[in-house]
């Protein structure tokens, strides 16, 4: 197969380190690619081929000015679904229904993982901290959840109930009242009996059928019957992206997701097999990112040789094959410390580590948006099962950001209280710097209530 393999040993490692970057930036959310599928669709709605930028403000602020009948009309142009105000909100029948029908089985996974979900999001939860400065002072650092938080689920190629799960229930966990769920009117999406029963089964009752960045909007902006959010978390498309980014700052978003991406760092200790789906997990989302850092070559072919074998084997093979040739690559280096130090550049979305240096590397390497650690640890077991969210920092942005928890569904403030012994002990300090500054005000303030 054409896999791009790179020399990166000794002077080799800075060229090998920017062609990486290079594969890595081709899929950075930054709205100024277009796929032909989008052309297609811009030049349908809009009679002319305009950037996804400019289509997605074009929609937010369409939706955000003339409310639910614009939203409706995106939906129709977009999504070529006919919704009108009777049918937009998924009603309580429906989701019983959804959930009378689905398998025990299926149900009884979705239980399990929410179970495990907020097992782990119950022990890293940020709890009020109480601080007794000396007599008299005391700061009160308090912890509260949002009121309202929209979750989009995508439902393009797939249903994906896991990304309900990953969003929903961190926020319920953090104590959020009220979560509304956008999907779009697809058979994978609020049209789909497994997302619609998982709802159920997470007592989430709040479910519209919208999706793209005219659902973004709404939820950003509210309309007639979709109440406005204060924060808006879960994976989409370029559009969805585009649109999180447009509306931040009306409210709170997660992140600014790109496509999927791993780095495997392994060595003669791991199975050739195993390396190979794990490049292929992520490479079957197309597009995606999929790397092999390794310091044995022997390991490098066997893995090429699994992957050509695998991707023939496999209903997505296809997909993860295109992906590999556009977007994959193995590199060559020296050892493990050069591995962790070119991770550390490229700060994927996700980590596998299959060496006998696993724990150095975990120690060594600091920016990552979640660690896989061992053999038997592939990337899906937090894709699905294990307990933390899914939803991870792309595009290297794990440098200064983080994967998606309870926590980030909570406000925090201070409460500060001081008594006449209190005051007095600080005023010194107060008055002095309060006068440096020309605060003469911030001054008065605390003179009036020492010396009345």
């Amino acid at each position: 197969m054409e896999l791009t393999v790179l020399e990166g040993t000794g002077s080799s490692f800075a060229a090998a380190t920017a062609k990486l970057l290079q594969l890595q930036g081709k899929l950075s959310p930054k709205g100024d690619i277009i796929s032909e599928g989008a052309r297609r669709v811009t030049m349908e709605v809009f009679g002319r081929e305009i950037p996804p930028n400019e289509v997605v403000e074009i929609i937010c602020r369409e939706v955000r000015d003339k409310g639910l009948p614009q939203l409706l009309e995106f939906t129709r142009l977009l999504d070529h679904v006919k919704i009108d105000q009777s049918n937009l909100r998924v009603t309580a029948d429906e989701l019983a229904e959804a959930h009378a029908a689905a398998e025990p089985a299926y149900l009884a996974t979705i239980r399990k993982i929410r179970d495990n979900i907020i097992a782990f999001q119950e022990k890293i939860l940020h709890k009020d901290v109480v601080f007794q400065r000396e007599a008299g002072i005391s700061l009160r650092h308090r912890y509260l959840p949002l009121d309202r938080v929209g979750v989009c689920v995508p439902g393009g190629a797939a249903a994906y109930p896991s990304s309900l799960l990953m969003s929903a229930v961190p926020a319920q966990v953090a104590g959020v009242s009220e979560i509304a769920v956008v999907a779009p009117p697809t058979k994978f999406g609020s049209f789909n009996t497994d997302l619609l029963s998982a709802c159920y089964e997470l007592g989430i009752t709040e479910v519209y059928r919208i999706g793209g960045a005219q659902a973004v909007a709404a939820l950003a902006f509210g309309v007639e019957g979709i109440k406005s959010v204060d924060k808006i978390v879960g994976p989409g498309n370029q559009f969805v992206a585009i649109a999180k980014k447009q509306v931040y700052g009306t409210v709170d978003i997660d992140s600014i997701a790109g496509p999927s991406e791993v780095v495997v760092i392994a060595d003669d200790t791991a199975n050739p097999k195993w390396v190979a789906l794990d490049l292929i997990a992520q490479a079957e989302h197309y597009p995606g990112s999929a790397i092999l850092l390794t310091w044995s070559e022997q390991l490098a072919e066997a893995t090429v040789n699994e992957l050509e074998i695998q991707c023939k084997l496999l209903d997505r093979g296809h997909l993860a094959l295109k992906c590999l040739q556009e977007f994959g690559a193995i590199a060559i280096v020296d050892d493990w410390q050069k591995a962790a130090e070119l991770t550390n550049i490229l700060a994927p979305e996700h980590l596998h580590i299959q060496t006998v240096w696993d724990e150095a590397l975990v120690k060594k390497i600091t920016k990552a948006g979640a660690i896989f650690m061992g053999h038997h640890t592939p990337v899906a077991v937090g894709d699905y099962v294990a307990g933390a969210s899914h939803v991870l920092p792309t595009g290297a942005t794990a440098r200064w950001a983080s994967g998606l928890t309870c926590n980030d569904f909570l406000r925090s403030h201070t409460v500060m209280h001081y008594t006449p012994e209190g005051l007095k002990a600080d005023a010194d300090d107060l008055i002095r710097l309060s006068t440096r500054e020309g605060l003469t005000g911030h001054r008065e303030s605390v003179i009036a209530r020492i010396r009345p």
